[in-house]
């Protein structure tokens, strides 16, 4: 523990990389941007959770899976969904599809491929079946909410009873929340990871690539009350998407029936959206790599970079 507690220290003091170099902005919906990464070929739009920032998926001037994209003949574009307001207390997770997820996608005016990670590939979904895109994409995106292990489920809807009524009253739910819960799915994790960066030397890459990558999970801004109360009572403990009852723009969404094609990529070992959980329709493809290794760890290029940008070129000449 006193050498976590080091690590911890450490971390706290590190000095930190810049972040990439800015991209230009495509459209606007209320506060979500779509960002241009640029490129030639067909439109990827890439969906990110509403839980932590977008900048997982380009994290790095050298660790960037949209950078290295542009470069493979598809033109990523990066949905930021930005802070909810005040005045959008009440806009749920389907609610974030409908007003400013689509609004985006229909800015482009063409085709695109849609690819969620996490959460975003939940939403993605609901877009698909009320937008028909190229092909969905979704990347350790759960599904069969059942499929998460009890004691997950019970420790966030515990979390959950404890912080309603300050984020019913704030309009949002804290980031800091949700983390909590994250950081009880794997306690032991959270203490080995930091004892280790205490022993690494703070100007080795190992110990610049462990201070972006930690700032990204520990920063993001609130979900909306609505959003939060959807999350934890309608997917988590309901298990709406599931059991066929999450309906989206009037319409219920069922990933087994989309008008395009599908690649549902999840991963065996990983502890945050485990394998279980995933919808499992059109082509699967199965890692074993972790929930955020799986997008920028060492294995990443090979092992889903590199398939992506070849699933992306084959639906377009399918197309």
């Amino acid at each position: 523990m006193a050498a976590a507690l080091a690590g911890l220290k450490a971390y706290q003091r590190a000095d930190r990389v810049p972040p990439p170099s800015s991209v230009p902005v495509a459209a606007e919906a209320g506060r979500a941007t779509l960002f241009d990464y640029g490129g030639d070929g067909p439109a990827a739009i890439f969906i990110p959770s509403l839980i932590n920032p977008p900048s997982i998926l380009d994290l790095a001037e050298g660790n960037s899976l949209l950078r290295w994209l542009r470069k493979q003949g598809v033109h990523p574009y990066l949905v930021d969904w930005g802070a909810p307001t005040p005045e959008e207390a009440e806009l749920t997770i389907g609610g974030h599809v409908e007003h400013l997820l689509l609004p985006l996608i229909d800015s482009l005016g063409k085709k695109a491929h849609l690819v969620g990670y996490c959460l975003g590939g939940t939403m993605a979904t609901a877009a698909a079946a009320l937008r028909r895109p190229l092909s969905l994409v979704t990347i350790a995106a759960p599904w069969r909410f059942d499929g998460f292990p009890e004691d997950a489920k019970d420790g966030l809807k515990q979390l959950w009873e404890s912080a309603e009524p300050t984020a019913r009253d704030l309009g949002a739910l804290p980031m800091e929340v949700l983390q909590t819960g994250f950081w009880r799915l794997d306690p032991a994790r959270t203490v080995s990871k930091f004892e280790m960066f205490g022993r690494l030397d703070p100007d080795s890459d190992k110990a610049r690539a462990f201070v972006t990558l930690e700032d990204w999970a520990n920063d993001g801004p609130p979900l909306s009350y609505g959003a939060g109360r959807e999350l934890v009572e309608d997917l988590y403990c309901a298990d709406v998407t599931g059991k066929g009852q999450w309906r989206v723009g009037g319409q219920i969404i069922d990933p087994a029936s989309l008008p395009c094609p599908t690649l549902d990529i999840i991963s065996s070992t990983d502890r945050i959206v485990p394998e279980a959980t995933a919808a499992r329709a059109g082509d699967v493809t199965t890692l074993a790599q972790g929930h955020v290794g799986m997008v920028v760890g060492g294995r990443a290029r090979t092992s889903l970079w590199e398939p992506l940008a070849q699933w992306l070129s084959q639906v377009q000449h399918r197309g």
